[in-house]
């Protein structure tokens, strides 16, 4: 299957659980169509370079994913229509890059 990294922006009014709520849901929508969500990585709230839609902030998560074309155009189509996000790219990938986590540890053994 082909691979994608998802980044959404949810709204910053959201709590954390209703945020982990939406990435349960979309994440159930892929393995309906035939994929997997291989990593979900919750960078939490971050601010934005500028405002979009009213907001200063945002819950940014990545969403490493193994779907089928189709399943990626529905997860779309449902982030499009979803009133809680207000930002989202995917894009495909030859393999999932490995992230920085917030403690910065897998960027110390970089440096190494």
């Amino acid at each position: 299957m082909t691979k994608y990294e998802s980044v959404l922006i949810a709204r910053q009014d959201l709590g954390a659980s209703q945020v982990n709520n939406i990435v349960s849901d979309m994440s159930k929508v892929i393995a309906d169509q035939g994929g997997e969500v291989v990593r979900v990585d919750n960078w939490g709230l971050k601010n934005l370079a500028y405002r979009i839609k009213k907001n200063r902030k945002g819950h940014y998560v990545l969403l490493n994913i193994s779907a089928p074309a189709q399943a990626i155009a529905e997860y779309e189509r449902l982030l499009r229509v979803n009133e809680d996000i207000i930002r989202y790219m995917t894009v495909k990938v030859e393999d999932f890059s490995e992230a920085l986590s917030n403690d910065g540890s897998e960027a110390a053994a970089v440096e190494e």
